[in-house]
């Protein structure tokens, strides 16, 4: 058990303030941005083409999680004070809302670039997990999206967070640190992606990490959300959170997706060879 009482803000220089989220969220696009560009080569891309997502899938993640948590988390605040919606510095992205701005956003690009939408989203499948890791972390030094009380051995107290900073430091309840089970849980999406790519590699079929992503992600952040704040829906009036209320159909698109690529075994680059349960088909 500890006491996570750190300022989110790393550096102060006059009006300018460099925040430990904000570092989180450069090493998010960063490292996003090689793996993407590393699927996309590899797949016998140029770079130019791999470019061209960057700045569309930056917008689509901030202004997907933004509206995400504005409609579906503090709709009658934002709605009284509508500014508010542009202050993303303050806190306040949704995972759900970015999951749909990328859909969206790598669709278009898909139909832009004349690509197969599956293909483009296997190839940013892992650079979602990266976020998905990134990004919790960067919710822990902002002392957000705390986990409920508890008094398990790695309990930590967050005299910052939203519901405790009225309290005096010994007030303040030990809580689950639902973030970092949440990185965590990125990490593990991560290397199982990996290395599902690394067996198959340009061969894999079409679809599969995108529904591994879904599943995966989706199914722990539905387990994560007993351990976390209710941040919108009543206690005692929903069994269920609203994030697990949102996570349940990303689940079972996620298993639609499985099945049928399982199922089609048709790879993901179109120039490798097909897969033996296809092949014999053909045959």
């Amino acid at each position: 058990m500890f006491v996570w009482d750190i300022d989110p803000v790393l550096l102060r220089m006059g009006p300018v303030q460099i925040r430990y989220y904000g570092i989180m969220f450069l090493a998010t696009i960063m490292c996003g941005w090689w793996c993407w560009r590393w699927q996309m080569l590899r797949g016998g891309y140029d770079e130019e083409k791999a470019e061209r997502f960057l700045i569309i899938g930056v917008i689509a993640v901030i202004g997907g999680s933004r509206l995400g948590h504005v409609l579906f988390y503090e709709f009658d605040r934002f709605m009284a004070n509508p500014i508010e919606i542009l202050k993303v510095w303050k806190g306040g992205l949704a995972s759900h809302g970015a999951t749909i701005g990328l859909m969206i956003a790598l669709a278009w690009y898909a139909k832009r670039e004349k690509m197969r939408v599956l293909e483009v989203t296997d190839r940013f499948a892992m650079s979602a997990a990266i976020g998905a890791t990134f990004v919790r972390i960067g919710n822990f030094f902002n002392s957000e999206i705390v986990g409920r009380a508890t008094d398990v051995p790695w309990a930590v107290k967050f005299p910052r967070s939203y519901y405790d900073y009225r309290l005096p430091v010994e007030s303040v309840p030990w809580r689950h640190p639902s973030q970092l089970y949440e990185a965590l849980m990125g990490t593990i999406v991560f290397a199982t992606l990996y290395l599902i790519d690394r067996r198959y590699k340009e061969s894999r079929p079409l679809g599969l990490l995108s529904g591994l992503f879904l599943v995966q992600y989706f199914t722990f952040r539905f387990c994560v959300e007993f351990v976390k704040e209710f941040q919108t829906l009543v206690p005692g009036r929903s069994f269920f959170t609203m994030g697990q209320y949102l996570s349940i159909p990303f689940v079972f698109i996620g298993i639609g997706m499985i099945v049928l690529a399982l199922r089609n075994g048709q790879p993901t680059n179109q120039l490798a060879p097909v897969s033996r349960k296809k092949a014999k088909r053909r045959g």
